[in-house]
């Protein structure tokens, strides 16, 4: 868990600071980040429910997953790369040249299997070209997925120009719109097993321990013996891959493929990340943190719909609340200092 306390108090002389291990669970808990959120995210769900008669039906909550379950599926990889040291800004451009890829191979007349192992390999072999920049060039991670950023979504927009492709294959529409059992989609039972899986990767693992050791300081780990390049090109990776997922449910969804397809996205997946506790400096971060942040920024988003909030209004309270959680550890340290 983040502890707020223990990552943002200045220790300005030895002992001052009571270490995790001399610490109870019950008092990490309450002071850890996970638990404020969860606060937040119920306070944000009782508002939703009194401010609108709608909320609380069971179809409309499960309308309200699909604000965040794409966005939060690259958030669990995002969260990785930022705790080891690194960005990537292109996701959402990401996400762009993967439908188009599919689009156009949906023209071709490629069934279901094919265009969701084109959106895949396109997701991962945009993440290998970031990671490749980055690890064996040596280029700061934030220039390289800015240009990136533009030059995949440059590519879509050359291919399509004002058009879009359609016509994708009936069982294709699955992965966007398809429910497993009731109101539970195909969407939230993936989102809820990735959740599971990076969890385990990050926390129950020697690679995420590897991630950890890199983010609070890569010389360290290097001389450690740990191969800090690997590591973080496999990330990008990871990342990419996730964006290839997001992809395909995305454009599953939506039915349709344009260039502009999720733009902004990556705004929304670095404040999920950030809001879930990970420090955008590296080293420290969780991912219930980021589940929960995912929960609070769909519930927030879903809410504002319902009361026919504008969509600039939405990204003007997004991007505050960006701001907002990367000032609340300075604003803490002040106020403890």
């Amino acid at each position: 868990m983040t502890d707020l306390s223990a990552n943002s108090a200045p220790q300005t002389a030895p002992g001052r600071h009571i270490p995790d291990r001399l610490q109870g669970p019950g008092a990490r808990l309450l002071a850890s980040w996970e638990l404020l959120l969860l606060l937040v995210a119920v306070a944000i769900f009782i508002a939703n429910s009194l401010a609108s008669p709608y909320f609380l039906n069971a179809w409309n909550l499960s309308d309200a997953t699909f604000n965040f379950t794409e966005k939060a599926m690259i958030a669990f990889a995002m969260a990785l790369l930022i705790i080891a040291g690194e960005i990537d800004l292109s996701v959402a451009s990401i996400i762009a040249l993967a439908s188009t890829a599919m689009g156009a191979a949906a023209v071709a007349g490629f069934g279901m299997p094919a265009l969701v192992l084109i959106g895949l390999v396109t997701g991962v072999l945009c993440g290998a070209f970031n990671g490749v920049l980055v690890t064996r060039l040596g280029l700061p991670s934030i220039v390289v997925t800015i240009g990136t950023m533009s030059l995949f979504r440059g590519i879509s927009f050359i291919v399509l120009g004002d058009g879009a492709y359609r016509g994708y294959p009936a069982d294709f529409s699955y992965f966007g719109q398809g429910y497993v059992v009731w109101v539970i989609s195909f969407e939230f039972v993936l989102f809820a097993l990735l959740a599971v899986a990076y969890h385990v990767l990050l926390h129950r693992s020697n690679f995420g321990r590897a991630v950890f050791a890199i983010g609070n300081n890569a010389t360290a780990a290097q001389f450690s013996g740990i191969r800090v390049e690997r590591v973080k090109f496999i990330l990008f990776l990871l990342t990419g891959l996730m964006s290839g997922v997001a992809a395909i449910c995305l454009t599953s969804r939506l039915g349709s493929t344009r260039p502009s397809i999720a733009a902004g996205m990556e705004l929304e997946v670095v404040t999920m990340v950030v809001l879930g506790g990970v420090s955008i400096l590296g080293g420290s971060g969780s991912i219930p943190g980021v589940v929960i942040a995912a929960f609070v920024m769909g519930l927030v988003t879903f809410g504002l719909g319902l009361l026919n909030v504008p969509g600039i209004v939405m990204s003007i309270f997004i991007g505050l609340m960006l701001i907002g959680v990367i000032a609340l550890p300075r604003l803490w340290q002040m106020w403890r200092g």
